[in-house]
């Protein structure tokens, strides 16, 4: 009789801790392994940019004469926010700005500036903001300047030109024009990109792939003669609607410039116009598979390429964002163009590209939202102040925490498919199948470990196990969350409704962690591993 009790009571045992097992079973994974290393971080992942383009600079970076703005005209709200989301590096003066821009217009005595009519945007260019008034505006902001050159209406003389008067300190005229300006010092220019989208028909001086590379290749050359440790940034693929070629474009660059620029430039802009919340949330997925397909690019053209002493090329997304409800034809031109108000949705899927970034970090050494102020941005401003939109927070998460060792991590979770769609206004349907719900990327350096988890479902909070496979986690990790009540949830000059907060600290068990990620939101956490 007692035999028989003692095996009723292991077998009760048996049965709960075959429960409790089978709970467990039930949770996502996320399996962290220190040794699975996919590359550095670069900290130009967290870049910005700043273009000629509705009331970006005029009324947004720069407003003389308001009582918010310092001595040299610059708005000191947007200019602390900017500096508080830590922007690494920023583009500029466009954008398809740049393509009738000569930069001599915008040097000198402000009132011998000539205005000039703005053909991209439809609007008065006065010059008044221009090269150094930006390098002054970077200085304060401790952001790295990324020039954009001229390679539509421009010549290669004239980049070269620009070049020197930035990079030269002294003897040449345009070196001693900077100085005549009053800058007697270098503005030491590290980063040039060859031209903005110019496979894009609505590029001024649109070129074709195999003219576009003369011109660019010719240009390169006087560029670097000029300041030979500049890094030089090629045009690549903005046009994947049904009638382009991206890929050709793209193979063409990197053969025909794989000895001369050290990034490729991409683009992408993503959009829910169709209001699929699933199908706009998987987005990001479609920057993460054109990435894997210009690095292929870039593993087979570096075979033959000579670039003695020289990284390999990287890839730089220097204009990505959401952009679809400031598309139509009045919103995207004049002084208010691009004006588009964020929701949490979009938020989400701004962590998801910031994730595809760090997933990708052996090739992807640079990124640009487009762009800082007002025009498709996360920082919006009237006469009487600013507000920080919903797209700001995660932004300013990953950039002021998410350094280091990229992690090639295991998701297991659940997942579902998409319908097909377009993923911006003329682009091409995709469809995703297998979309997991969760979306990681991780960071490790020095023992810190950060976690980026963005919840991609709507409706479930899905509890998840992350489980350490070299070493364990030590003491409590910082949980930090940005959600709002609904996904459709926007903020405003007199609202917050999404914003980054600060949860209690999860504790840590040995080598698991087991953390409840709410719908629809975008969590990091951060702690330790021994």
């Amino acid at each position: 009789m007692k035999n028989l009790k003692k095996r009723i009571q292991l077998m009760v045992l048996m049965v709960a801790v075959a429960g409790s097992a089978l709970v467990t079973a039930q949770n996502a994974r996320i399996k962290i392994d220190t040794d699975r290393v996919i590359g550095e971080v670069d900290k130009l992942i967290y870049g910005n940019f700043v273009e000629h383009l509705g009331r970006c600079v005029y009324g947004g970076v720069y407003e003389p004469g308001s009582p918010l703005s310092d001595e040299d005209g610059f708005r000191k709200d947007v200019l602390q926010a900017a500096k508080d989301m830590n922007v690494t590096i920023t583009r500029y003066p466009g954008g398809n700005f740049v393509s009738n821009y000569h930069w001599l217009d915008g040097v000198g005595p402000v009132d011998e500036r000539i205005p000039r009519m703005e053909l991209a945007w439809a609007r008065l260019e006065t010059n008044e903001f221009g090269t150094n008034e930006f390098m002054k505006y970077a200085r304060k902001m401790n952001t790295e300047p990324y020039f954009a050159v001229n390679m539509g209406t421009g010549t290669i003389e004239e980049a070269q030109r620009w070049v020197e008067y930035c990079n030269v300190k002294e003897g040449p005229y345009f070196a001693e024009l900077r100085k005549k300006h009053g800058f007697p010092e270098p503005h030491q220019i590290k980063y040039w990109s060859l031209g903005n989208e110019m496979d894009g028909f609505w590029q001024m001086g649109h070129l074709n792939a195999e003219d576009y590379v003369k011109k660019a290749r010719e240009a390169a050359k006087l560029m670097r003669l000029t300041s030979p440790e500049i890094k030089l940034i090629a045009a690549g693929s903005s046009n994947y609607r049904p009638d382009a070629n991206p890929d050709a474009w793209n193979r063409t660059i990197l053969t025909e410039l794989r000895d001369v620029v050290d990034y490729i430039a991409l683009h992408i802009y993503v959009g829910n116009p169709d209001n699929n919340y699933y199908n706009f949330l998987s987005t990001p997925l479609v920057c993460e598979e054109r990435t894997k397909i210009v690095k292929g690019m870039i593993g087979e053209v570096m075979q033959n390429a000579h670039r003695p002493g020289r990284d390999p090329i990287y890839i730089a997304w220097d204009e990505y964002n959401v952009w679809y409800r400031a598309r139509t034809d009045e919103l995207m031109s004049g002084t208010r163009a691009l004006e588009e108000h964020y929701n949490l949705e979009d938020a989400l899927v701004i962590a998801g590209f910031l994730n595809v970034f760090i997933r990708n970090a052996d090739i992807v050494k640079m990124a640009n939202m487009a762009q800082l102020v007002n025009v498709i941005a996360p920082i919006f401003t009237n006469e009487k102040g600013m507000f920080k939109q919903t797209i700001y927070y995660p932004l300013q998460l990953f950039s002021g925490n998410a350094y280091g060792t990229s992690l090639d991590i295991f998701v297991d979770c659940e997942t579902y498919d998409t319908d097909e769609f377009f993923i911006g206004l003329g682009e091409q349907t995709t469809r995703q199948q297998e979309v997991p719900y969760l979306d990681v990327s991780a960071v490790y350096n020095n023992g810190e470990l950060v976690v980026n988890v963005v919840n991609r479902h709507r409706d479930k909070a899905i509890k998840a196990d992350i489980i350490c496979q070299t070493g364990k986690f030590t003491g409590s990790f910082e949980v930090f969350e940005v959600n709002g009540p609904d996904i459709k949830a926007t903020n405003d000059f007199d609202r917050e409704d999404v914003k980054t907060v600060q949860k209690d600290p999860v504790k840590s068990k040995g080598s698991i962690i087991t953390y409840t990620f709410p719908a629809h939101s975008f969590t990091m956490l951060k702690g330790t591993v021994e």
